[in-house]
């Protein structure tokens, strides 16, 4: 690698470099990696994961505790995580950006990673099965929680949740002891699908297992908590813009950075393992964002879909800069009724997307915003379109939420459109509605009978 006259030597991430990396003044962990111990198991080491719960992890260590955390790659692509974490001694760097200058730290928390890609089921079993496993964590997406297809079940294919229920299956056999499943996932009630996935899956695989799993493993329900109002970018430039003007690291240091928004995070957090001690520091904390936000959240992130725009960002061509995605943004009382006891009020939570849309530090991609688009929309939106028509209350803004989808599915090349694990089905009905747009209701995954029939949403939709 080519350095400029004058710039740094760049420094390989490791554990026999962080002393070297600390003299660059890059904060770096303070405590001795080799006492923590994998006593948290994680499905899907991600940005999201290395930008929060990690965090919090490398925090309490930071502070004495002994906890450490071994990921647990489970798909094929999780191949190159292991790849990355592992040539660098599983450290990796978090980037704090807001509109001033970044900032950065070495996160010395995840001490493993297992990859088992499907077919290799001891090792997951191995894993979650052992004495030492306390918490087994998820970021798994929407779309992880769903229930198999028949064309799965015929093939014989295996979900995330029945190669956990195999897992658990082992671990009750070595009566390794009790276990808390914690789903970090960004859904309403997440706890709650967390524990039908598993029951579900337990079933599948033996009568017996569901009784176990209710009797030795706790299933808490985060009430909105995993909601962070953090970004996780991705792509190149993250990781060429962790060798900014100090120049800390090179190589596998740059393989899988996180990086984050400066920033209040709000709300109370859980504990581990009977320690008072809390997973939060006023810095960065635990969100208590509650399950009606969830509901609140693709009325924002919908309408980019519209606004023909490759980034948030106010700068270039972000969609923060475009005066109409704006002014949508701006929900009307009544679009969507939070709880009584839902926290953050609908203009606040309006609020803080806008400043976050406004941060210059984060260039982010409104692709990210449309990963698994047939399982967020169903889950967090629909619902609240349905309340709406109970209610007789305004659609607009979810029904052009949809129509922007559709759109995008209609016209974005597949090439240049995010993952979705029922992509290539949403997009048949994307074209479709490209000449008649009400041939989108016909999607029956994402919209109930009710919906379709609605002549009061059809018209909607189709204004939009």
């Amino acid at each position: 690698m080519m350095t400029a006259v004058g710039a740094p030597t760049p420094i390989q991430l490791g554990e026999s470099h962080l002393d070297d990396i600390a003299l660059r003044g890059v904060p770096v962990p303070a405590y001795d990696r080799a006492r923590l111990v994998g006593r948290i198991v994680h499905v899907g080491v991600g940005g999201f994961h290395r930008a929060h719960f990690a965090v919090y992890v490398h925090e309490l260590a930071s502070a004495g505790a002994d906890w450490g955390i071994v990921g647990l790659g489970l798909l094929p692509d999780d191949a190159k995580m292991a790849d990355a974490l592992g040539s660098q001694d599983h450290l990796y760097t978090l980037v704090e950006k807001g509109n001033g200058e970044p900032s950065a730290a070495v996160i010395g928390s995840i001490i493993g990673f297992v990859y088992s890609p499907p077919g290799q089921d001891q090792a997951v079993a191995d894993l979650i099965a052992s004495p030492t496993t306390a918490i087994l964590s998820l970021t798994v997406t929407e779309a992880g929680y769903d229930e198999p297809t028949p064309e799965q079940e015929t093939n014989g294919a295996r979900t995330t949740f029945d190669r956990i229920a195999s897992a658990l299956a082992a671990r009750r056999a070595s009566a390794a002891g009790p276990l808390t499943i914690l789903s970090f996932d960004n859904i309403s009630g997440n706890g709650a699908a967390a524990r039908r996935a598993t029951l579900s899956a337990a079933e599948r695989l033996d009568a017996a297992l569901p009784g176990w799993v209710e009797e030795n493993c706790h299933l808490p329900e985060l009430d909105g908590r995993s909601h962070h109002p953090r970004d996780r970018p991705r792509g190149p430039r993250v990781a060429a813009r962790v060798e900014w003007h100090r120049g800390p690291l090179a190589g596998g240091g740059r393989a899988v950075p996180a990086v984050g928004r400066r920033g209040r995070l709000c709300g109370g957090p859980p504990t581990l393992g009977g320690r008072r001690r809390a997973l939060h520091r006023p810095r960065a904390r635990l969100g208590a964002l509650q399950a009606a936000v969830a509901e609140r959240r693709p009325l924002v992130h919908g309408l980019p879909f519209r606004a023909r725009r490759h980034y948030i960002r106010p700068r270039g061509d972000g969609c923060a800069r475009d005066p109409d995605v704006r002014r949508s943004a701006s929900v009307p009382r009544g679009d969507a009724h939070p709880r009584p006891d839902s926290g953050p009020s609908r203009e606040d939570y309006i609020a803080s997307v806008l400043e976050r849309f406004a941060n210059h530090g984060v260039r982010d991609q409104i692709a990210r915003l449309c990963i698994d688009g047939t399982a967020k929309f169903p889950t967090f939106l629909v619902p609240t379109i349905a309340r709406q028509l109970e209610l007789d209350g305004p659609l607009e803004r979810g029904a052009t939420a949809l129509a922007g989808w559709a759109r995008y599915l209609g016209v974005v090349d597949p090439a240049h459109q995010a993952v979705d694990a029922s992509g290539d089905k949403a997009r048949q009905y994307g074209a479709a509605a490209l000449s008649e747009p009400l041939a989108f209701l016909d999607y029956g995954e994402v919209f109930p009978p009710a919906l379709k029939r609605s002549a009061r949403f059809r018209a909607a939709f189709s204004d939009s």
